[in-house]
């Protein structure tokens, strides 16, 4: 058996690959420290967890459920952006619960590309949207960010891109940025949103860290006029330690929302009830919550730096989200050159920027998901074995 074309470069996700050589050096007795995935190590909210408890007992919320999502859970999420992000959202119109924002960056694609229509996509960034639009059949065109410019969009140089040809129907973003932490800049928001009217490109907004060490959480969606050209991503894996419960939505304007569902109703058979109130419930925790969390991502952070420091790694102090995106020394050609020889000579795994794409070769990146304890031990494992390592 053939698979189909559209698998044609599209290759093995990074991290499923990468995980499989963890195991077999852990299977060799090497005891690998992984700091490379930005999977939350902290449970849920003990309510939470005790809201699905108590609806997954009763009789009657087994069933399939709504493609929709429950009005409780919609209800929920447009009560959390108009407290957070000053947005004012219709439960019942503008929002769509998704089994988890990644499937919605697949569903955004099939809902919209057609063979060979152009998606502008960042680099570096987020893998997935480079994947979906593939898979969807469209063309990547890659748009770089870059440290001197901030991380942020070049919108002259966009503007050449679009008019060389083509038709472009989305583009990707992503701020706080994933993977360099960047925050947007006060007029960045209004600028994307402007570039989309300006071409009829539909801006696809992922925003799933603006609660991450980030005291001022923001959506695109709070510029005037953004719903007529923009729709949002957002989620619960990060903001409240729920990866693995596949919760997130998308926001928007009413014929997007609809648009969507004509392609995700044909996809899966609505979320499971008791999971959609117990997030429900995790939307409605006060910022005590947040500020919990965030002291403890600090903490964590600062033993980051440390080990960053070591490896002689440049970094911005001020990034946000559950990573630390840094530049490597000299002494490394590429960050996959500098994450191997950690891994292999402490037993210590760091990503490469350059999964993110090109523009990211020159760095590294740091997952804070781990104990105090486990980066503790990570740094007396590269002092240990400093030696070894190009950046003496």
């Amino acid at each position: 058996m053939q698979t189909s074309k559209r698998l044609e470069g599209i290759g093995e996700y990074y991290f499923s690959q990468k995980l499989r050589e963890i195991d077999e050096l852990n299977k060799q007795g090497k005891n690998v420290i992984n700091l490379g995935i930005g999977s939350p190590d902290l449970p849920p909210h003990a309510d939470v967890i005790k809201t699905l408890q108590e609806e997954s007992a009763k009789p009657n919320v087994h069933a399939y459920q709504s493609y929709k999502g429950s009005p409780a859970l919609r209800k929920a999420i447009s009560d959390w952006y108009q407290k957070w992000y000053d947005v004012d959202l219709n439960p019942d119109t503008e929002i769509l619960p998704l089994l988890g924002s990644k499937e919605g960056i697949m569903h955004i694609c099939m809902t919209y590309l057609n063979a060979g229509d152009k998606v502008l996509v960042p680099n570096p960034g987020y893998p997935t949207y480079r994947s979906a639009v593939k898979l969807a059949g469209g063309e990547c065109v890659d748009y770089d960010l870059t440290e001197a410019n901030n991380w942020e969009p070049d919108f002259d140089a966009l503007d050449k891109l679009v008019a060389a040809g083509g038709t472009y129907k989305l583009m990707w973003i992503n701020y706080p940025q994933m993977p360099t932490g960047q925050l947007p800049s006060a007029s960045l928001f209004e600028k994307i949103v402007a570039f989309g009217k300006k071409h009829q490109i539909l801006i696809c907004h992922d925003n799933p860290y603006s609660f991450i060490l980030n005291d001022n959480p923001t959506s695109l969606l709070r510029v005037p006029g953004a719903k007529e050209v923009a729709i949002e991503l957002n989620s619960l894996s990060k903001s409240h330690n729920m990866a693995g419960w596949r919760v997130g939505a998308l926001l928007g304007a009413k014929e997007r929302i609809d648009e969507v569902l004509r392609f995700k109703s044909n996809m899966d058979s609505g979320m499971f009830l008791p999971a959609q109130l117990a997030a429900a419930k995790a939307l409605q925790l006060p910022k005590s919550w947040y500020d919990e969390v965030n002291a403890i991502y600090k903490k964590r952070r600062e033993k980051v730096f440390e080990l960053l420091d070591l490896l002689q790694c440049v970094y911005d102090k001020s990034q946000a989200g559950m990573f630390v995106w840094a530049k490597i020394p000299a002494s490394y050609k590429t960050g996959y050159e500098l994450s191997d020889e950690v891994l292999y000579n402490t037993g210590v795994f760091i990503t490469p920027g350059g999964i993110f794409g090109k523009a990211g070769d020159g760095y590294i990146r740091v997952s804070l998901c781990s104990t105090e304890e486990k980066f503790a031990e990570s740094i007396q494992r590269i002092k240990a074995f400093k030696p070894a390592l190009k950046v003496n």
